[in-house]
């Protein structure tokens, strides 16, 4: 069965850039029924889709957070990345990484999609 970690940052500075990696084991992240997600969970709000890595290495990223987002992977290490630059308070959250599985036949933003994710790892902004 495939897990997922993601990495621990805890504590980012304002302005820093936030760096998270999601160590994905039990499946290979080039498998072609499958794409690779960051979700996060802002206290007090829901879940906001924020950008995915297809098996074929291609990207698309949250329209509100495009400007500030990059995914990236390393196949050799069944790994794939986010780093969200510019941080401000607001960036607090709980990150998740996730697979999205096209059997389940909804959008790549909608997290019902998703039936496998990390733990979960909790990223807080500040001075």
């Amino acid at each position: 069965q495939v897990q997922l970690q993601e990495s621990c940052p805890g504590l980012v500075m304002p302005s820093q850039t936030l760096s998270l990696t999601c160590t994905v084991s039990g499946g290979s992240i080039t498998f072609s029924n499958y794409a690779w997600s960051w979700i996060r969970l802002p206290p007090g709000k829901g879940l906001e889709w924020m950008g995915v890595i297809n098996y074929d290495g291609n990207t698309y990223y949250s329209p509100a957070l495009k400007s500030r987002t990059s995914i990236s992977r390393d196949t050799t290490k069944n790994q794939f990345s986010l780093q969200l630059t510019s941080v401000t308070t607001e960036d607090t959250a709980v990150y998740y990484c996730a697979r999205y599985d096209r059997g389940i036949l909804v959008a790549l933003t909608t997290t019902s999609g998703y039936p496998y994710w990390g733990q979960g790892t909790q990223v807080t902004v500040s001075s």
